[in-house]
């Protein structure tokens, strides 16, 4: 059996450029990029916590250190300067690796600043 599970998760990320002129895109600091396992050129699923848009599009690097997360090309009509994202990418795994296998989960502030990292999401109880 193969099965498609997170990688890793940017969570809530800040978006600091939207540029329809560009190639398309998501340029992401470099050292978010590294920290996150992320390879440029990676496809991801952005999901717009503002206003719901959910899309696809794949990683650039921006400068490292840089806190750039910039939506580009036609994915900049989907998202602004300020909205709050979450940036995901997705691995296939066989049978024998889903068991061991543990996201890295990045946590940022509004200005992409790390705010925490862990391996696992807590688990949603009942209100």
């Amino acid at each position: 059996m193969h099965c498609t599970l997170l990688k890793t998760k940017l969570h809530r990320a800040c978006v600091t450029h939207a540029e329809l002129d560009y190639e398309g895109s998501c340029a992401i600091d470099g050292n978010l990029l590294d920290l996150a396992g992320i390879v440029e050129y990676e496809q991801l699923h952005i999901y717009n916590i503002n206003n719901g848009e959910r899309f696809t599009t794949y990683a650039i690097r921006a400068e490292n250190h840089s806190k750039i997360i910039s939506i580009n090309g036609a994915a900049a009509h989907k998202a602004s300067p300020g909205d709050r994202i979450i940036i995901c990418a997705y691995i296939g795994l066989i049978q024998k690796e889903i068991a061991i296998h543990k996201p890295t989960l990045i946590y940022l502030d509004e200005t992409n600043t790390i705010t925490g990292t862990r391996h696992t999401i807590p688990t949603q109880m009942a209100a």
